[in-house]
């Protein structure tokens, strides 16, 4: 096969003969004269440029370099090829030669359809596991005090998860015997001891968001009380660096309540002789407690606030002795310890929902101990039993069971069923009639796990698995039901915490330090409004089936007190989060403070990190890492006294670095109105704000609201980054060109609707890389 002519005078005819495409890409002018008049002078085998040599390919199979022009289809989509200053086509150019190359793509696809290679066996993360057992066993846990956080790639943590270490795996086997041993709640265990720290830069000034109106500070947890008997709660309260008890300058009540009521009180004083070391000593109490899931508060009784005499607004945080000084005592560690001693009682729910039933002769144990793990291995395992499964749980029920009687061997079966590959490895096997390579179709039972971890991050429910054993999930009325059904449940909150969080940085936030010196009112009460702002407002678009693009433009958001002083927004008042009306300067996505922050640094806005953030978060056409060699800003001879925009002109000038500075730059200074912990300004420093920018398509505007007009102009790439970063969630690996025409069906199919999340997360569902798999 010949390349095409490069005289273009006449008609270009590229025969391409191909049994399974009607009609042949090249048959038409179009792409190739596109190509010719726009691409090969930058991209032929002289230059190369963002290591693409079309001119190499040209000559080729399309289907043969897939990679190579869903790339060049990526940028063309998104206007950013060719660049501005060079010549650009019309926009029916673009539509036709895009036209032509999908669908060319998208008839090859449908005629060889690849799913990809998804791992075969792939370990639950840290978020899973915590879902999964909550959802087995009916125990809340905190996962990060049990295992180490899991490692992401493509900007997600369930990636690279299919190894167990040797040390990963001591720390799952310590878990499961402390799960398995508060679960069962048996009399007699030792006593376990836990230690809920507060962060040292949280404000305990006012009042906790759960605990009740009248109080401030302290701290409010979850915990399970395994069996009911006397547990001890003691109390520390935080220290300077002199090791006193900062705001302590009076008596102070401290209150223990248990499921919101006081369970006792004690008062602190300040000592005498300024000797702090046992001021706070006796804070420790032993109370009777139910088994079950308990909230424990520990707070302190408001007192009347008394006047601060201050040349201006005192500042919000007060959490230290220099700049922030507490006004009162705070607590800073609670520890909870026992049972010290078993009382009568009804055993947890928790308990309740494993003992099933109870033997009333010894040679009725074998028969309910299978009866009892019998539906906790079918939920753990996600699929039916057999009865090889039940060969070593109910080995270790029989060996726990000679010393220490029936309950303590369903004890230990349970910590096998935890720590057993079945439990801890997502496995997804291939018939043995399929040869290698051949692509199969997933049955019922592993399309429901897919199912159920995409959109719960946990396993599948009695429903779903019962419907997937009768083999109707793959029937479309009835995945479709599944996923609108599920989508409905609490559970779907796990697409805010575990997706958006990762997809958006906001897990950033917990590491967000800025400067101290610069934004002296930043606090953890602070960083954990940023994050909750964006969570609830995302969950409320999803909620609502709202379209992908309500994320960017929206004309409320969710503020709690602390949060609207920081925007400077009044008449909101108190701990808890409430949904506010037309915000000024706040709403969409890009307007919020936790984006704002997460893509600066900690004493300045960096309009490269958000720019980039945006090109890879909004329209998904990320600019590739700067080679080596390339000089960072503060390694240029540039003055640091000239405004931010002058110093990366000077840094453009270098044309390695204006390739990919020229796309970000610009986006990112259409932000600058907002400060590096995302407050409104109107001056950086003694110069007022240009927040004049534009993106890669050639749209100019100035500040957030040209940015989200320009983004909102193009619907169809914002749809596009979202399907592509579920998708890549929910499969757990990384998306590549065998994947776009999969996009493409799922954007076409939902755009009737203008881009609904419940319709791209049904068409991910029904897509060929989530229903299908490729034997190794």
């Amino acid at each position: 096969m010949q390349p095409p002519s490069r005289n273009f005078q006449r008609p270009v005819t590229w025969p391409l003969v191909l049994t399974f495409v009607a009609a042949p890409l090249w048959a038409s002018p179009e792409p190739a004269v596109f190509l010719e008049n726009h691409c090969i002078d930058c991209h032929d085998g002289g230059i190369k440029r963002g290591g693409l040599d079309l001119e190499a390919v040209m000559g080729d199979d399309v289907a043969a370099h897939r990679g190579i022009w869903e790339k060049a289809i990526l940028r063309m989509r998104a206007r950013q090829m060719p660049p501005m200053g060079e010549d650009r086509p019309g926009e029916d150019e673009y539509r036709e030669t895009l036209a032509a190359l999908e669908g060319y793509l998208d008839g090859v696809a449908a005629a060889h359809p690849d799913p990809g290679s998804v791992p075969a066996i792939r370990r639950l993360t840290r978020t899973e596991y915590g879902h999964a057992i909550r959802d087995l066993l009916g125990v809340e846990i905190d996962v990060s005090e049990l295992l180490p956080p899991d490692e992401l790639s493509h900007g997600f943590d369930n990636i690279t998860v299919g190894t167990l270490s040797p040390a990963l795996l001591g720390r799952y086997i310590n878990a499961a015997q402390t799960i398995s041993r508060m679960a069962t709640g048996i009399p007699g265990g030792e006593a376990e001891v836990r230690v809920v720290r507060v962060p040292a830069d949280r404000t305990q000034e006012e009042q906790v968001d759960g605990l009740p109106p009248g109080t401030r500070g302290g701290i409010l947890f979850e915990h399970l009380f395994p069996v009911a008997g006397e547990y001890e709660i003691e109390v520390r309260l935080a220290r300077d660096r002199n090791e006193e008890v900062e705001g302590l300058r009076e008596p102070h009540q401290v209150e223990i309540l248990v499921d919101g009521d006081l369970a006792v009180d004690f008062t602190v004083k300040p000592p005498p002789d300024r000797d702090f070391s046992k001021v706070d000593a006796h804070l420790k109490q032993r109370l009777a407690v139910e088994a079950g899931q308990r909230t424990i508060g520990v707070t302190f009784p408001r007192k009347s606030s008394s006047l601060l005499e201050t040349r201006r607004q005192p500042y919000a945080s007060q959490f230290n002795m220099h700049r922030h000084a507490r006004q009162a005592p705070a607590v800073y560690q609670v520890t909870v310890s026992g049972p010290h001693e078993v009382r009568p009682g009804d055993g947890s729910e928790v308990r309740k929902r494993i003992f099933t039933r109870m033997p009333q002769l010894p040679e009725d144990e074998e028969a309910c101990a299978e009866e009892i793990l019998r539906p906790l291995l079918r939920m753990a395992y996600r699929r039916p039993v057999r009865a090889e499964d039940l060969e070593g749980p109910m080995g270790f029920f029989r060996e726990a069971r000679e010393e220490g009687g029936f309950e303590a061997g369903i004890e230990m079966a349970l910590t096998a069923i935890l720590v057993s590959p079945q439990f801890l490895f997502r496995v997804e096997e291939s018939p043995e009639e399929t040869a290698a390579g051949e692509v199969f179709r997933l049955d019922d039972v592993a399309l429901a796990s897919r199912l159920s971890f995409f959109l719960w991050a946990s396993i599948p429910d009695q429903e779903l698995l019962e419907v997937a054993e009768r083999g109707e999930l793959s029937r479309p009325e009835i995945l479709e039901r599944q996923v609108r059904r599920m989508l409905a449940d609490p559970k779907a909150a796990a697409l805010v915490t575990n997706f958006a969080d990762q997809w958006l940085h906001l897990r950033n936030i917990e590491s967000l330090s800025p400067d101290a010196r610069l934004f002296p009112d930043f606090d953890d009460n602070l960083r954990q409004a940023l994050r909750r702002e964006t969570e609830l407002f995302f969950a409320s678009v999803l909620e609502a089936d709202g379209r992908v693009t309500d994320l960017l433009r929206a004309d409320h958001t969710f503020l709690n007190e602390r949060l609207a002083k920081h925007y400077g927004i009044p008449h909101v008042y108190g701990s808890h989060f409430r949904r506010v009306e037309n915000p000024p300067g706040r709403g969409g996505l890009l307007r919020h403070a936790s984006i704002l922050a997460v893509t600066s640094y900690a004493h300045r806005t960096s309009p490269v990190i958000r720019g980039n953030w945006i090109l890879e978060n909004i329209l998904g056409t990320p600019t590739p890492p700067p080679p080596p060699d390339i000089p960072t800003l503060d390694d240029l001879v540039v003055s640091e006294s000239l405004p931010m925009r002058e110093r990366l002109a000077a840094h453009r000038e270098d044309r390695s670095c204006a390739t990919c500075h020229n796309l970000m730059d610009p986006v990112g200074f259409s932000l600058e109105h907002y400060d590096a912990v995302g407050r409104w300004r109107d001056r950086d420093g003694d110069a007022p704000v240009d927040a004049s920018g534009g993106l890669p398509d050639g749209q100019l505007f100035s500040g957030v609201d040209g940015l989200e007009e320009g983004l909102l102009k193009r619907p169809d790439l914002f749809a596009r980054t979202v399907t592509e970063k579920l998708l890549t969630y929910a499969l757990g690996r990384g998306l590549e060109a065998h994947d776009a025409p999969a996009v493409r069906r799922i954007l076409h199919d939902s755009a009737a609707a203008e881009y609904r999340f419940s319709d791209i997360i049904l068409g991910i569902a029904e897509s060929l890389p989530f229903t299908h798999r490729k034997t190794p």
